[in-house]
């Protein structure tokens, strides 16, 4: 199998492993074994365990950036990327799940993927259009990283066949970025920009994540 056929198969296998017996148990060891994946390449393409998680990212971001050619105003858009990166976490519902359970008492983890999610968020504000340059472009980012925490935590309890709850949560916490006036703004050549920002830190943008950094990450 290619690099990416074998990613995907140890990815699967780590998930529903985490799913039954939680993250702290998971080995990269047991879920090559599982797949039936020599234990050479894993350690080659795994070398730690929380490869898996950020692999699980990427795809999300991946599935997410995916041009569709649609067009529409940068908080549409943002609904329709981070829409799509829910739709690869709902493949691995329930090892997602038990890892966001494992991550209050793995702060190193959570810590990673704080990290691996607010870079996640530049992607995304980046795409729809949004200026993430200079301290208001920072700022911006850490919102958006507020956005998807909030509803990170509505997904994670949204046991909806088509994710209504979780589009609900994304669409309430779009609405009171937009009426904060600045988080959605379009990129700008104003040089001006970084004074737009007042009142962004509304949006609350810490990060209990579990994929990407301690903002509610993935």
């Amino acid at each position: 199998m290619d690099n990416d056929q074998f990613d995907d198969a140890l990815l699967r296998s780590a998930m529903e492993r985490t799913a039954l017996y939680g993250w702290r148990r998971l080995t990269i060891v047991d879920a090559a074994r599982d797949a039936g994946i020599p234990l050479d390449d894993a350690r080659r393409r795994f070398p730690l365990k929380p490869c898996v998680l950020l692999k699980l990212g990427r795809l999300a971001d991946e599935s997410a950036l995916v041009d569709d050619g649609s067009t529409g105003t940068p908080r549409e858009k943002l609904f329709d990327l981070l829409m799509r990166r829910f739709d690869v976490l709902q493949q691995y519902r329930a090892g997602v799940r038990a890892v966001l359970r494992a991550l209050p008492f793995d702060p190193a983890l959570a810590l990673l993927l704080g990290g691996a999610t607010l870079e996640s968020m530049r992607w995304m504000a980046s795409a729809a259009g949004l200026d993430i340059s200079g301290v208001a472009g920072a700022l911006r980012v850490k919102g958006l990283v507020g956005v998807w925490a909030y509803a990170l935590r509505a997904w994670d309890r949204d046991d909806s066949e088509d994710l209504s709850h979780t589009m609900a949560a994304l669409d309430h916490a779009l609405d009171r970025a937009a009426r904060l006036g600045n988080l959605l703004e379009r990129r700008s050549a104003s040089p001006t920009a970084d004074t737009a920002m007042t009142g962004a830190t509304d949006i609350d943008p810490s990060v209990d994540l579990p994929l990407e950094p301690s903002p509610e990450p993935f």
